[in-house]
């Protein structure tokens, strides 16, 4: 019976018919054929979605299949990762009948930490055993050790972080047996992923990226691009750049969907997986992508069209952005101008040193975040405590946030009498615990992508004019439209970054507001209109009343 399994690929195949899945995909086979090559040390790099996980517990049923002897080793990220992993792989046994066979016996070791195969030979250590990676690794020995995403967002945030997990990574050169292998499967993190460093041990890399790489992206792959992907490539380059490279799991609306969501740098990472981002993705935020146009205190279009057409170029706005980063302007308004459906005034209060009480004004409707001013104040003096609340006032906002870095809430208590005095309103402070930096980018990074972030000339304008004074140096690093266009997921990669921080903390309080489409917004409020006035001409042709659902949806 294992002969005609020798081949991973036919393996797989019979797995995914039992798990219920569609047929594997030519990439999912490439992948097969790549881990049974034979190499000791490989690097698997796949898109987010492509099946590395199910992959990697068929291939180690499948070596268990061949060799029940072998000692194989799985470590994920997580101790709780680790143990779906077994567990997964003891349901695989139990279910499927041609794996009968391996089943353990009743004095053999089946627990989801680690299970023993019944031909296995007695010994100490299991057939299979999972741990994360910062679990006790010593003492265990393996034939086969398979890290399945071990470097995940939660242990690469920080330099030492990442020092770390690659001092942890190395463990395995000592719990390996001789002639033992080392497989890793997962997808990078961040630019200075371990993925990167392992080649210089002598590992074998291959890449399968979602889109089939331009000749800049495949500079940066290098000889680690996937051959199923460099042949197709190689025969029909005009066709096939973009496109997807396993259309029947992601075909090209699904990766653009995925591509709004996730913002091009974190989708060219993880999807494209190019650690090597040029400064299109190391700066994430473009200005290109803002929506500039005269706003209105209280009520906001339906739906706004951007195109970055030259005719759309705002060429009498004064620009900070990185040279050929313009600012454009709506394409098309469509529909009515509606109240906002919700405002809020952002404080980020001032530190020590030279930074600023900075605020943000945002509101929205249908999707789409008005950034109607920005700027900043002098430290927490009564003036600068009035100035805010008057600009509350003035914006009428229905709610005040105040990011919580200054004396353990002393900032809002101190704001809080004068908001009373003068305008009335909610206020709440929020905390924050992700890298700033990364919280930025990650924030405001989808929306603008998505092109639903619409700044109002007044704000631009002013936000150059209020650091004309300051010295040549300090004109550029306090300007909020340096600071958003030259901000990188790197810690610490801007002087001054108080004015970004004040809109990213607005806009997040948006979030959640988002999920509203425009055009379903557009498509229900004329429904409504057409309802009520058909209600209206039934009430006054033969006096019925209104009834409730009375128009046919026609979307």
């Amino acid at each position: 019976m294992t002969n005609k399994f020798n081949d991973l690929r036919n393996f797989v195949y019979i797995v995914w018919q039992h798990l219920g899945l569609p047929q594997p995909t030519d990439l999912q086979y490439s992948i097969c054929e790549f881990l049974q090559e034979g190499h000791r040390r490989i690097i698997v790099e796949g898109y987010r979605g492509i099946g590395k996980s199910y992959l990697t517990a068929t291939y180690v049923l499948h070596q268990l299949l061949l060799d029940p002897q072998k000692n194989i080793l799985v470590v994920s990220a997580s101790k709780s990762r680790s143990d779906d992993f077994s567990t997964f792989c003891m349901r695989l046994l139990n279910e499927m009948e041609i794996l009968s066979h391996l089943r353990p016996s009743e004095d053999q070791r089946q627990s989801k930490v680690s299970f023993d195969v019944r031909p296995a030979r007695a010994a100490q250590q299991p057939s299979v055993k999972s741990l994360g990676i910062t679990s006790q690794l010593t003492g265990s020995r393996a034939d086969l050790i398979v890290s399945d995403d071990c470097e995940v967002p939660n242990n690469t945030q920080t330099n030492s972080m990442r020092e770390k997990l690659s001092e942890q990574v190395k463990e395995f050169e000592s719990i390996i047996k001789p002639e033992g292998k080392i497989y890793f499967l997962g997808t990078p993190q961040t630019t200075q992923s371990i993925y990167n460093k392992l080649p210089d041990r002598g590992y074998v890399k291959r890449v399968w990226t979602a889109r089939y790489p331009s000749e800049k992206q495949k500079l940066f792959l290098g000889d680690s691009l996937a051959p199923v992907i460099k042949k197709n490539l190689d025969i029909n380059p005009e066709k096939l750049v973009g496109k997807p490279t396993d259309p029947k799991r992601f075909n090209e609306d699904e990766l653009f969907k995925r591509e709004v969501s996730y913002g091009k740098t974190a989708f060219e990472m993880q999807f494209m997986l190019n650690t090597f981002l040029s400064d299109e993705f190391r700066f994430p935020l473009k200005v290109s992508d803002l929506i500039v146009m005269g706003t209105n205190p209280e009520n906001a279009p339906e739906k706004i069209v951007w195109a970055s057409n030259p005719e759309n170029k705002c060429e009498n706005l004064p620009n900070v952005a990185l040279q050929g980063d313009s600012f454009y302007q709506p394409m098309q308004i469509v529909g009515d101008w509606l109240p906002y459906q919700v405002s809020v005034l952002a404080c980020d209060p001032s530190g020590r040193g030279k930074d600023e009480t900075a605020y943000a004004v945002c509101k929205m409707f249908n999707g789409n975040v008005y950034v109607l001013d920005v700027g900043g104040l002098e430290g927490y003096t009564d003036k600068t405590l009035r100035t805010l609340a008057e600009i509350a006032k003035k914006h009428k906002v229905n709610e005040v946030i105040v990011e919580n870095n200054f004396g353990d809430g002393m900032f809002l208590k101190m704001l809080n009498p004068h908001l009373q005095k003068t305008h009335p309103v909610t206020l709440n402070e929020v905390r924050h615990s992700i890298q700033k930096e990364r919280r930025i980018c990650d924030v405001l990074e989808p929306i603008m992508n998505s092109h639903r972030l619409i700044f109002d000339h007044s704000v631009i304008e002013k936000d150059y004019e209020s650091c004309q004074g300051r010295s040549v140096d300090a004109q550029l690093k306090y300007q909020l439209i340096f600071q958003l266009s030259r901000v990188t997921r790197d810690k610490n990669s801007l002087a001054q970054d108080d004015r970004l921080d004040a809109l990213s903390m607005a806009v997040q309080y948006m979030v959640e507001y988002l999920a509203k489409d425009q055009d379903i917004a557009v498509d229900d409020r004329l429904r409504d209109m057409r309802q009520k006035s058909l209600d209206k001409f039934m009430e006054t042709a033969i006096g019925a009343k209104p009834r409730e659902n009375t128009w046919i949806n026609l979307r």
